[in-house]
């Protein structure tokens, strides 16, 4: 993948020429990752610029005052949004239909830039238009970052940072853009928001014991036949909540999973089912191999909500935290005791501004809660 990426950009490049307000370097030093530093550099009338080391260990130079901001892909734009929505000058990609319904016209109006990963369609003579004073890539910090970021970094003279994220970490990650934008009191809220849910679910899965969990598949793709397995980075909340009966041994780390046969779902025969959106939770009913399956056969099956991001990944990154709520007042309300419209009202006001309706909500869990 990174060679095809690299590839890519090497001959779009030979198609535009970028014309930078600085020169960024890196190093590798191997470092953790840091508050920024203060450099003394620049010309007079140019951005000063400051030392931010990432989570590649890479020391980039940055603008101390960032108000441009590209996301790298989806992961990176849906953590960047509650933050930093008014600095973007691009999106990586279009948004849902979904999404508006909950977010600003003025959001859907951007520029598509295109992504680093994923489909690694970046364009980019849409990023020279653009302008951004920074690309940033969040996510997963996969052996290859370092080289990814300065191959990106160096064909288009744009600052190229990385910053780590698990859903356990992602309260760091919040607090590391804060310092790196200049938010550190707005990241800091969203950075307590996420502990206090992580938290929350532990708390909650302590109660039920490793027994109780539910046991739960979760299909997906145009037939349902695909799942995501256990021990799978997109199958994290899945394995934190319910016992994950997709048991598999090649675990495939896309996030369409792993294919499989409806013999392979009757043989696991889970209690519940959660199907994605856009899978075949409308017409399973009708489907006979399904009903032999108990989750289907009792009615113990729902779909994932979507509105503006499917709420347990897709991509896999802070929609999981309503994404842990809604799963776990699903799966077990004596210990979860959620109000889930008011659960759900607050994550759309802190992740997207959106003041969320009550009709809204209720059209978004038609299929997740109501049977």
């Amino acid at each position: 993948m990174r060679k095809k990426l690299i590839s890519m950009l090497l001959a779009a490049s030979l198609l535009v020429t970028f014309t930078t307000a600085c020169s960024p370097s890196a190093s590798t030093p191997g470092g953790k990752e840091s508050a920024p530093e203060t450099s003394a550099q620049g010309d007079p009338g140019q951005d000063k610029l400051i030392s931010f080391t990432d989570s590649a260990g890479r020391t980039v130079e940055v603008p101390a005052n960032i108000t441009r901001i590209a996301a790298s892909g989806t992961m990176a734009q849906i953590v960047l949004f509650p933050l930093a929505a008014d600095q973007f000058v691009g999106l990586a990609g279009k948004w849902d239909p979904s999404a508006q319904e909950y977010l600003d016209q003025q959001y859907a109006n951007l520029p598509i830039l295109g992504q680093f990963y994923g489909k690694g369609d970046l364009n980019l003579e849409e990023i020279a238009k653009a302008d951004p004073q920074i690309i940033i890539d969040i996510g997963d910090t996969k052996p290859s970052i370092a080289e990814d970021m300065d191959g990106i970094m160096n064909q288009v003279g744009i600052p190229t940072v990385h910053i780590g994220a698990t859903t356990e970490t992602m309260p760091e990650t919040y607090r590391t853009l804060g310092k790196l934008l200049n938010k550190e009191a707005e990241a800091e809220v969203l950075a307590q928001y996420c502990e206090e849910v992580f938290k929350k679910t532990e708390d909650i899965m302590a109660k039920v014991g490793e027994d109780g969990k539910a046991n739960l598949l979760y299909c997906l793709g145009e037939n349902g036949l695909n799942v995501l397995a256990k021990g799978s980075y997109h199958a994290e909340i899945l394995d934190q909540i319910s016992n994950n009966a997709a048991v598999i041994n090649d675990v495939s780390s896309k996030g369409n999973g792993n294919p499989v046969d409806m013999e392979q779902i009757i043989l696991w025969d889970p209690d519940v089912i959660v199907f994605a959106p856009d899978s075949i939770y409308s017409t399973v009913s009708g489907e006979k191999s399904w009903q032999e399956v108990k989750a289907i056969k009792n009615g113990k099956y729902y779909e994932v909500p979507l509105g503006p991001y499917n709420w347990m990944g897709s991509p896999p990154s802070v929609n999981r935290y309503i994404g842990m709520i809604w799963l776990t007042q699903l799966l077990y309300p004596e210990q979860a005791q959620y109000d889930l419209y008011k659960e759900t009202a607050r994550y759309y006001k802190l992740f997207y501004h959106s003041d969320l309706t009550e009709e809204q909500y209720k059209a978004l869990v038609e299929n997740s809660v109501f049977k």
